[in-house]
């Protein structure tokens, strides 16, 4: 194995092993904005139901 070799099959290890890290780091992010966009969808949709709840008490 020459030198040259040697050197490519480090790069495509090292390639790989950062690869790894950007694909967990990139689904770490997209889990937490999935996550943020049901978070802010469901306090919506429990602030309307408070909302129309407080709003018939007041009126009754």
């Amino acid at each position: 194995m020459n030198k040259g070799t040697l050197w490519t099959v480090l790069g495509v290890i090292a390639a790989i092993v950062i690869a790894w890290w950007l694909v967990n780091v990139l689904f770490s992010v997209l889990f937490w904005l999935f996550k943020l966009v049901v978070v802010a969808v469901v306090a919506l949709i429990v602030f309307g139901v408070l909302k129309y709840l407080f709003r018939s008490r007041e009126r009754g």
